[in-house]
């Protein structure tokens, strides 16, 4: 039992080791729900809104940052498991920098007189 992992202890007959590197309180394989749980926790811990945060809103701003730090395409959609580049570009991908930019300039605009 020593070699056991904490969780396993804390679990004790409940554990079902499947030989996950994530898993469950009880070893088994994380469901969504487990997931956004978690993920709560984490947020509202970090003391953010945790309905303004989640897992899907992360992966947007994860992919938009990439694209924006110059990050190929094609790159990021292997990162975030996309079969291809369509999805990524047309769902996933928000343009920060143009709109960055054009706030700015309007900013200047207003503020120059």
């Amino acid at each position: 039992m020593s070699g056991r992992p904490s969780r396993a202890k804390a679990a004790g007959a409940r554990w079902q080791d499947h030989g996950l590197v994530f898993a469950s309180a009880v070893g088994t394989a994380l469901d969504s729900h487990n997931v956004r749980r978690a993920f709560r926790k984490v947020v509202k811990k970090a003391g953010l809104n945790e309905k303004e945060w989640t897992p899907r809103k992360m992966r947007h701003s994860f992919v938009s940052l990439l694209s924006a730090s110059g990050v190929p395409i094609e790159n990021i959609s292997r990162l975030v498991g996309h079969s291809n580049t369509k999805v990524t570009e047309t769902v996933y991908r928000k343009q920060l920098r143009p709109v960055l930019l054009e706030g700015a300039e309007a900013m200047d605009q207003l503020f120059s007189d």
